[in-house]
């Protein structure tokens, strides 16, 4: 029997609604994977949390890669002047890619997505817990590529047992992607054609 779908997007502006109404204004520990699925999520929590972003990629292949999203990503959170802290944490694709290699052959949004999703949300949510953050989330869910379903119960389930809360979201809402694309262009970034992973790269151009 197929599970019922959740709308993510609305439990999260339940919950937006209840830290208006509580007056409050918690941590939020963000993992972002580039700066175009940065930029409209951004747009729509920023005025609810302190926000402070982990970039935790390893899976994004080659090296060369990984240090241009970051560097986008910083760049990006410089010309909107926006003065949040990024930690990183050290890049090691080889180590990273063992556990994902037994599914090297599966097209996108299989268990290897599942579990490349799980890898990076625990060790966000473990980090979070860790330095005592309230809330904890992802902006992946803007990619039209990525499963919002399985980001947020992977996201529930891991931080269930631990003293940080996850932040639902599917940011592609409400025309979220096409949004986020506006603020690419405007701002000229640097807008990658796959995924990270060296399963990922497609041969075909995603357009602007």
């Amino acid at each position: 029997m197929e599970e019922t779908k959740i709308n993510y997007q609305k439990e999260q502006e339940k919950l937006l609604k209840k830290l208006v109404e509580s007056n409050n204004k918690p941590t939020l520990l963000l993992h972002v994977c580039c700066g175009p699925c940065f930029t409209y999520p951004y747009e729509i929590i920023k005025d609810y949390f302190k926000i402070t972003i982990i970039y935790n990629n390893s899976n994004i292949y080659p090296e060369e890669e990984y240090h241009r999203r970051l560097n986008e990503l910083k760049g990006y959170l410089k010309a909107i002047s926006a003065d949040i802290e990024v930690i990183e944490f050290p890049y090691d694709n080889l180590t990273y890619n063992k556990d994902l290699e037994p599914f090297a052959d599966q097209r996108e949004g299989m268990d290897r997505c599942r579990l490349c999703f799980r890898k990076r949300l625990g060790q966000a949510i473990d980090y979070a817990e860790e330095h005592g953050f309230d809330f904890v989330g992802t902006v992946m869910s803007i990619s039209r590529f990525k499963n919002s379903q399985d980001l947020n119960k992977i996201g529930f389930e891991l931080s269930q047992d631990k003293k940080v809360q996850w932040l639902p979201a599917d940011f592609k809402k409400n025309g979220g992607y096409e949004k986020s694309l506006d603020i690419v262009r405007k701002y000229g970034l640097y807008f990658q054609h796959y995924c990270g992973c060296k399963f990922s790269i497609r041969t075909t151009k995603v357009e602007l």
